[in-house]
């Protein structure tokens, strides 16, 4: 799956929250009480969103594990 890039843009309202576009949390399937990790890079603002070990579980399975490693 190609990653989408959506661009919109929100307002800070006076207590510093953001409304996040109805559209986003309706393609990554987001629910009412899930969390996000905010991370600040230089002039940018990222939302992750934070998975529990249960979610996790297989996500990396068939990741190619053949890589060359630093000789010590």
């Amino acid at each position: 799956m190609a990653a989408l890039e959506r661009m919109n843009t929100v307002t800070i309202s006076p207590k510093c929250q953001v409304v996040i576009p109805k559209a986003i949390p309706r393609e990554m399937e987001l629910k009412p009480g899930q969390k996000l990790r905010v991370i600040q890079l230089e002039d940018r603002i990222e939302f992750m969103l934070v998975k529990n070990l249960k979610e996790m579980r297989g996500f990396l399975k068939g990741m190619d594990t053949t890589i060359q490693r630093d000789r010590h």
